[in-house]
């Protein structure tokens, strides 16, 4: 990591799902200066240290939507070969000592 990130910049990076704040796995991952799929690896790793609803992956409507809404999300081709986990607000908080030793 680079030094602090600013909180506006992550408040922008927040989306409301499932009534509850979340954030993409690959601006999380911009965050913490690591590859999406590093990132989502070492989580799968590590799944035991985390809280069951810290994270879930996305169904296809709610990604469409998402997309819509924002209009600039990447990956924007039409058949994903996998849709994007979110990470609840509080999860990446959770195991944020965990996360430094990904870097």
């Amino acid at each position: 990591m680079k030094g602090l990130i600013p909180v506006e910049n992550i408040v922008q990076k927040m989306y409301l799902i499932r009534c509850q704040k979340v954030m993409l796995d690959s601006n999380l991952a911009v965050f913490y200066g690591v590859e999406t799929k590093q990132l989502n690896r070492q989580v799968r790793r590590n799944i035991e240290s985390f809280p069951d609803d810290f994270m879930y992956v996305l169904i296809r409507e709610e990604y469409d939507l998402l997309r819509c809404q924002i209009g600039t999300l990447e990956g924007t081709e039409k058949h994903l070969k996998y849709l994007p986990n979110v990470f609840t607000e509080h999860g990446p908080l959770l195991r944020a000592r965990w996360a430094l030793a990904i870097l």
